[in-house]
């Protein structure tokens, strides 16, 4: 089991339990979270339970290359979202971020320190060239966190994801370890 810990000022990025299936479960069965996300809305838990179980799975392997943290306050035990960081080729020294917050915790800062410390995880820990991320052009929250981290935007691929909307364009964004 790989036991990882990222601390921030205020919050804390531990590996995802399956005590965090209520939560997890409540987080992605919000509208308002669902409304840019490409999973969807789960039927029931255990949907959610298969999911968790899947992402403990990649984050116990011997060489993991997915790794999924809850985001958690530093003063306590509340989860306020979730965050991972998924290794691409190990040649390509690559790797895609995501995240998810519960409304309640949006435009605090929260994505936006939780996303500084991944990408320091991943430049620093993993040694990886560059680190990146895709958003719905739509999702103004997401860019915003995406550009205040430094990340630069460098495509627009029309069409590309199934929101429950419908089809979304999507802004592709990315870091370099040099910049």
């Amino acid at each position: 089991m790989n036991i990882l810990f990222l601390k921030t000022e205020r919050l804390i990025l531990r590996p995802i339990t399956l005590l965090d299936l209520d939560y997890i479960h409540e987080l992605h069965s919000l509208k308002e979270t669902d409304e840019f996300n490409t999973l969807g809305i789960p039927e029931n838990s255990e949907e959610t339970k298969l999911l968790l179980e899947k992402w403990i799975f990649e984050n116990n392997k011997a060489l993991t290359t997915h790794f999924t943290f809850a985001v958690e306050f530093s003063t306590g035990n509340q989860i306020i979202g979730l965050i991972g960081i998924n290794l691409g080729k190990v040649k390509y020294k690559n790797a895609e971020v995501w995240f998810k917050f519960h409304k309640d915790h949006w435009n605090k800062g929260f994505a936006t320190e939780s996303l500084k410390e991944i990408l320091r995880f991943g430049f620093n820990e993993l040694n990886l060239h560059r680190i990146e991320a895709g958003c719905a052009v739509g999702n103004i929250g997401s860019i915003h966190v995406l550009e205040k981290t430094g990340m630069t935007r460098e495509a627009h691929t029309r069409e590309l994801l199934p929101l429950s909307s419908g089809w979304s364009d999507n802004y592709g964004y990315a870091i370099l370890a040099t910049d």
